[in-house]
């Protein structure tokens, strides 16, 4: 049995950008002196993969990098059909793998079977914004962060983290052997976020994690872990919108003129984890985990923040912070991507309520996909009370570019 190792995965659909991305990370990896597997996996078009693909062969790197696109994903399908022998399956293989958030991190399931995955998104980077005077965290805080202006000139530095060992001090690991340092605790919650669908609660320029106290089991494994993040943190397209209606001085809502910095962090072990960030994550994939939901909508991950609560597993935000850049190019506009996480809490309410059964591989649920007329009627409000905070804006925009971006803003809103 070959012995378990920790390999570095980067799934994407922007294989444009991926090149920095990995450049960063094996900087970091170097420095640390680790030698990993890197592996891509592209869920780009073929004619993407061909025009992008030659930028990531020019790529120079310590650690060897390895890649998975449309031709490498066709023949594994093809491979993996041929070994269950049974064409009854095959529609569920398309569909589990099917181009998508989940389906491309499907894949990364598959391709490290049997060690540990560490994941980072394209536009996350391997360093953190802390600020220079941190501040002492209450008893049961964890973490305590807030927003600044990308115009602030100090008060915070870039600091970079050996990710690898902070991952590896957990993953895999009894909650009994991981690092004295770690708290511990039955799960965290966000000041700012609803704790079950992550959604956000308003617009604040600060917030804080809070454990909530629990006993875990010596025994409990440390199934998937995560870093903390800044630069976006994980914030969802509402507060973009507030920070945009908040700033006279954005013109366009896609501009990013405010970055989240943290104050002071510390590790924690909890049994559940509603903070699931896959972006950042590390997975024990040593015996298999459950497959990611196969959806183009951001919330494949909701899976685990449910799978996580079972009895004897665990997770961990680990010792080390991660910056997300938020990478616009092939993003969504904003309004559609409201819209999109309305689904998706719609969703993810849905799917908690009728979960029935956990397992070692998966979770079972009943919920059928019906939207309610109370469904639809709870998410139009919601944006309907957002179109009218952006027309008031606009009415009173001093900045003829500003007016007319928001004005454009609100007919998009859908």
């Amino acid at each position: 049995m070959k012995s378990k190792e920790t390999i570095f995965v980067i799934p994407t659909h922007r294989l444009r950008d991926v090149a920095q991305t990995i450049e960063k990370y094996d900087e970091n990896f170097r420095a640390n002196g680790h030698a990993v597997k890197i592996i891509v996996f592209d869920d780009s078009s073929v004619a993407n993969h061909e025009k992008y693909y030659p930028l990531l062969e020019q790529t120079k790197t310590v650690n060897d990098v390895y890649y998975v696109g449309p031709q490498q994903k066709e023949q594994f399908i093809t491979f993996l059909n041929e070994r269950l022998r049974d064409r009854k399956l095959e529609s569920l293989v398309k569909n589990l793998f099917r181009p998508s958030y989940g389906g491309n991190r499907n894949f990364t399931l598959m391709y490290t079977l049997g060690h540990l995955m560490v994941s980072a998104d394209d536009d996350m980077r391997p360093d953190a914004l802390i600020e220079t005077s941190p501040e002492s965290l209450t008893g049961d805080e964890i973490c305590r962060g807030k927003l600044i202006k990308s115009t602030q000139q100090g008060g915070y530095v870039h600091k970079s983290f050996d990710l690898l060992t902070a991952f590896s001090d957990v993953l895999g690991k009894k909650a009994s052997q991981v690092p004295e340092n770690f708290e511990a605790g039955e799960l965290v919650v966000d000041t700012a976020m609803d704790l079950e669908t992550n959604t956000t609660k308003g617009y604040f320029r600060e917030n804080s994690l809070v454990l909530q106290q629990g006993r875990v089991l010596n025994n409990a494994i440390v199934k998937i872990a995560q870093t903390f993040r800044t630069g976006t943190n994980d914030i969802d397209t509402l507060d973009f919108i507030h920070m945009y209606l908040n700033d006279e001085n954005q013109i366009s809502p896609n501009d990013l003129n405010d970055f989240y910095i943290l104050t002071n962090f510390r590790p924690v072990i909890t049994n559940k984890n509603w903070r699931m960030d896959c972006g950042v994550a590390g997975y024990d994939n040593q015996l298999g985990l459950p497959p990611f939901f196969p959806t183009r909508l951001r919330f494949e991950d909701y899976i685990y923040r449910i799978w996580i609560q079972q009895e004897g597993i665990a997770a961990a935000h680990v010792d080390a912070v991660q910056n997300h850049i938020r990478n616009n190019y092939m993003r969504n506009p904003l309004a559609s991507e409201l819209f999109n996480e309305e689904i998706c809490s719609l969703l993810k309410k849905k799917i908690k309520s009728s979960v029935y059964h956990l397992d070692d591989l998966g979770i079972k649920f009943d919920y059928s996909g019906e939207v309610t007329l109370q469904d639809s009627e709870e998410i139009l409000e919601k944006i309907s009370a957002i179109h009218t905070q952006v027309v008031k804006a606009s009415m009173s925009a001093e900045n003829e570019e500003r007016k007319q971006s928001l004005q454009l803003f609100a007919e998009n809103l859908p």
